[in-house]
């Protein structure tokens, strides 16, 4: 496969077919998931009030409009190549791919797609996670830049890929992290130029290295012999704010950026559990910069695949990984308080069959006091998820899992997690806590190998649990609840509170749980958000086909649902071929941020701009025409 044939690949068939893994032919141990709708719903675990919604009471369009928190009408899924929000709402470009951060930035270039130059000084490309910060009247938004498409950003290029030295140092710069000043007047938001707090964090950024792995041997490079700094980070998804103020950049995909000069090179297997093959992913940046060439620096990607804190409001503050929240491909990081005064942080590992983590800090938070390293020290764990309702989390130390130090648990926490027996999930993506409720959501985005391929490091996938399904192209959330309110602690309960489907195509548990029907079907449960009511925000990253087992599901979209009666509608359509993804609110509520990335990754579509000229990611603004607050 050339690097060309690559375009088509998303992350994880990438690492697939780098790492093929052999179809499973024995399967005693798998538990029959398979089961009928109804089946599947009665045997659900209740949280009191807060029950399985669909176990008992199927909602219909009348109970359901009667008892509706959700105060919109839902949008129809469609294929258009705009975003669709629903009647009495409107829409606007906030900043998009391109957009200059100074008076000095060149405009974007629609026939060269920029230089190096220009996107050091622009708003990067692929924005992803984000979080809206104020100082003052001042309103400040951080948002990730996860990625850029090949043939977008290189469509300069007849080969869709960067071809000499500025075009690699171009792609770089469209990654990282773009903090900006955002200002509305007359309605319209938009960049503020020129602002203090305007500023740019890329894969060249020095950062600091932070918690149990910094200074160890194997994050030691030639070009730093201490082992606590770094340059930059990439391949940023989701994200997470702290209490104290500061954002949370989660690096995910880092693994797909390292490549060997040497063509006979062996990747450790520690190498391989994290897909970090031979080749890149066609962005050639060890063309450039020797420390991504394995073969030279195998430490090097050791010092990826963290959680970064940033200060949005000071830029000449240095960037923090955090590496004592372990090393894998960070989807988000959510952010909770527990009672005891102790932060907890809850994230996911983006990759069929991997894990979910949590971190609990060893002191506690002070308001108004000295937080700056709560995320330096603490305890690691990773969940595992019994088939009767229960769960517990599982300590990740030296004890546990016969790692020498802690150091080497948190940067081989993937290994250290099979180690302990951890539950396979289906792609773990973003987390939330309710802030009304005592539980927690996260969504398990798809898993096509469920139940029929091991994850990266071997360990098998049966169906069951919360990931009840074969060869899931679906997806489900799952909710959990800590015994007694204890987030720091070993116990929880959880249920499922939806299984995404097709009940238009499917008749068994692929049609979805009950709250899913033809007029809010969706596939691929991505973003997650709970607002301030307790409702839940879900946007997706699927199958845009409409076609075969997503007929009538059209373009990427984002739902709200109800934690209490199940309910679900879809509030925005997006245009063609993007991901709905990153979500935040304006301080007063009466502005909703959302993100949406990649418009026509595929070639069909000119989002937002039209014509002939490129699609660009961009960040919109939603708002109400009476002025009044969202969710």
């Amino acid at each position: 496969m050339t690097h060309r044939d690559t375009h088509e690949l998303s992350f994880d068939d990438f690492d697939d077919q780098r790492f093929p893994r052999a179809e499973e032919t024995d399967f005693d141990a798998v538990v029959d998931a398979r089961m009928s709708r109804r089946g599947f719903l009665s045997g659900a675990i209740a949280f009191g009030a807060t029950a399985f919604v669909m176990g008992s009471t199927a909602l219909t369009p009348t109970s359901a409009r009667a008892a509706s928190r959700l105060g919109f009408d839902a949008v129809a899924a469609n294929t258009l190549d705009t975003v669709t929000v629903p009647n009495g709402y409107r829409w606007q470009i906030v900043a998009k791919w391109g957009d200059g951060l100074w008076s000095d930035s060149v405009p974007f270039d629609e026939e060269t797609r920029g230089t190096g130059a220009s996107q050091e000084r622009a708003f990067g490309d692929n924005n992803d996670g984000m979080a809206v910060f104020a100082d003052g009247d001042r309103t400040i938004l951080a948002v990730n830049n996860e990625y850029t498409n090949r043939p977008i950003i290189y469509g300069n290029r007849e080969t869709g890929l960067p071809e000499t030295d500025d075009d690699v140092r171009k792609g770089k710069a469209a990654h990282g992290v773009t903090v900006c000043e955002i200002a509305e007047q007359d309605g319209q938001w938009s960049i503020v130029r020129d602002s203090r707090y305007n500023r740019r964090i890329t894969p060249d950024t020095p950062m600091i290295l932070t918690g149990p792995a910094a200074g160890h041997d194997l994050m030691k490079t030639t070009a730093d012999n201490s082992g606590t700094s770094s340059l930059g980070t990439w391949n940023n998804c989701g994200n997470g704010r702290t209490p104290w103020g500061t954002y949370l950049a989660c690096e995910e995909n880092f693994n797909g950026y390292f490549s060997s000069s040497d063509p006979e090179h062996k990747p450790s297997a520690e190498m391989t559990r994290y897909g970090i093959s031979n080749e890149d992913w066609g962005y050639a940046w060890a063309k450039t910069d020797e420390r991504f060439d394995i073969s030279k620096h195998p430490n090097e990607c050791h010092r990826a695949g963290y959680v970064v804190e940033i200060d949005p409001l000071d830029p000449t503050s240095t960037p923090k990984k955090r590496t004592g929240l372990g090393r894998f491909k960070h989807e988000n990081a959510e952010v909770v308080v527990d009672g005891s005064g102790h932060i907890v942080v809850y994230m996911g590992d983006d990759e069929r069959g991997e894990f979910l983590y949590k971190f609990v800090s060893s002191g506690k938070y002070a308001e108004g006091g000295d937080n700056s390293d709560l995320l330096e020290d603490g305890t690691l764990h990773v969940a595992r998820f019994n088939e009767d309702g229960t769960g517990e989390w599982l300590e990740l130390n030296p004890e546990t899992t016969d790692f020498a130090t802690q150091a080497e648990v948190c940067i081989y926490a993937r290994v250290a997690g099979s180690k302990v027996g951890a539950t396979t999930m289906d792609r773990p993506e973003w987390v939330s806590a309710n802030p009304l409720r005592n539980e927690v959501y996260c969504c398990l985005t798809n898993n096509k190998n469920r139940g029929k391929k091991p994850n990266a490091g071997g360990d098998e996938t049966p169906a069951g649990g919360p990931n009840p399904r074969e060869g899931n192209n679906y997806g489900q959330i799952v909710r959990w609840k800590p015994k007694d309110g204890d987030h720091t602690g070993k116990d929880f309960t959880w249920d499922l509170f939806v299984l995404a489907g097709n009940p238009s195509v499917h008749q068994d548990d692929y049609a979805g749980s009950e709250n899913i029907n033809v007029d809010n079907m969706f596939n691929s449960p991505d973003g997650l958000a709970i607002d301030n009511n307790g409702l839940i925000w879900i946007q997706t990253d699927g199958k845009y086909s409409n076609e075969g087992d997503f007929a009538g599901m059209g373009n990427n979209q984002m739902l709200v649902g109800d934690p209490a009666s199940g309910e679900i509608r879809r509030f925005l359509v997006g245009p063609k071929e993007c991901e709905v993804t990153g979500i935040t609110w304006s301080p007063d509520r009466k502005t909703l941020f959302v993100g949406i990335q990649h418009p026509g990754e595929k070639g069909d579509s000119h989002f937002p701009d039209g014509g002939s000229r490129a699609p660009k990611s961009c960040v919109i603004a939603i708002n109400r025409d009476d002025g009044g607050i969202i969710g």
